[in-house]
């Protein structure tokens, strides 16, 4: 969602910055799309950042001898770095 909210606020600041020429004389529309276009770069590379945290998961696997059977058995446990840990 963060990546979605960063392009949006960039592409309002581009519109204002480069395609709207209305003199307001109470702001400065050029000013405040830039600062769009900044927060919206700082949003996306946080949402960019923030999945690439969520996505870490190790997986351990032990392979032990069953005393019972004599057989094999693979155990495996996976776990995650990100906000959907238990």
């Amino acid at each position: 969602m963060s990546i979605g909210s960063g392009i949006a606020l960039f592409v309002i600041g581009a519109i204002l910055v480069f395609a709207i020429n209305v003199d307001v004389a109470w702001v400065d529309l050029d000013m405040v799309g830039y600062i769009l276009m900044g927060a919206g770069v700082v949003i996306f590379l946080l949402g960019i950042i923030l999945l690439a945290r969520r996505r870490r998961t190790e997986t351990v696997s032990r392979t032990v001898v069953d005393p019972a059977t004599g057989a094999p058995t693979t155990h495996r446990s996976v776990s995650s770095t990100g906000d959907d840990a238990v």
